[in-house]
């Protein structure tokens, strides 16, 4: 059986936490949910549920990120597939098993679960994502050739093939971060389109005019930073 490990970073997610993970695949060797600073009852409905809890005091999406890996790297039997996760409840979670097929049948490096039109409840992404996601896979296919119509955040990726990618972005640059690198370092990926509904409460980046700006600055940094490295 592949050893499937399930990363959410949480800030302040006390009321979706474990619905999330309830409803992750049996199959999932550990889920880990990274608390990123979370002043509510996160920590404790996540535990609960059954995930191992780490802190991250230092706010951002890639530092929550980067210490459920760090984590995972000190463990003696590695995972064959790391799963990306929110964890507010707009993915669905038992879509995971459809995320980590194309890497366990056809041996593909890397999957992005697509939040396409046609499966997302209304208004569960608002315009500035819908536009920011438009403005940087357009980018992304002009300067790199990419077929990526989507940031999502619910991806799966082999583990040897993570760790090459040697990621580093600490806070909203982390997707597209990943999906530069994967390009770069020629991985196989595929888009796999999934269901995406309202999230349970605030979103601290979309939900937010600064959140909105700094993420958007942040992905055209690093798309340009990739474009004109040689």
């Amino acid at each position: 059986m592949p050893k499937i490990k399930v990363i959410i970073p949480a800030f302040n997610e006390a009321e979706s936490i474990a619905k999330v993970i309830h409803e992750i695949p049996k199959s999932v060797d550990e889920i880990i949910v990274v608390s990123n600073n979370s002043t509510d009852a996160t920590e404790a409905n996540a535990k609960q549920a059954g995930a191992t809890v780490l802190t991250e005091h230092q706010k951002g999406y890639g530092y929550a990120c980067l210490k459920g890996m760090n984590y995972i790297s000190k463990q003696n039997q590695k995972p064959d597939i790391i799963v990306f996760l929110d964890g507010d409840y707009s993915d669905y979670p038992e879509e995971l098993t459809k995320i980590v097929d194309p890497i366990l049948k056809n041996n593909i490096d890397f999957v992005i679960g697509a939040r396409v039109k046609q499966l997302r409840e209304q208004g569960a992404m608002t315009p500035q994502q819908i536009f920011g996601n438009w403005l940087a896979t357009f980018l992304m296919k002009m300067f790199f050739g990419a077929k990526f119509t989507d940031l999502g955040p619910f991806r799966a990726i082999k583990y040897e093939k993570l760790l090459a990618l040697n990621m580093e972005d600490k806070t909203y640059g982390w997707t597209v971060e990943m999906q530069l690198k994967a390009l770069k370092q020629k991985l196989t990926y595929i888009e796999i389109p999934v269901n995406y509904r309202n999230r349970i409460g605030v979103s601290k980046v979309s939900g937010t005019v600064k959140g909105s700006i700094f993420a958007g600055i942040k992905i055209l940094g690093w798309i340009f930073k990739y474009s004109f490295k040689k």
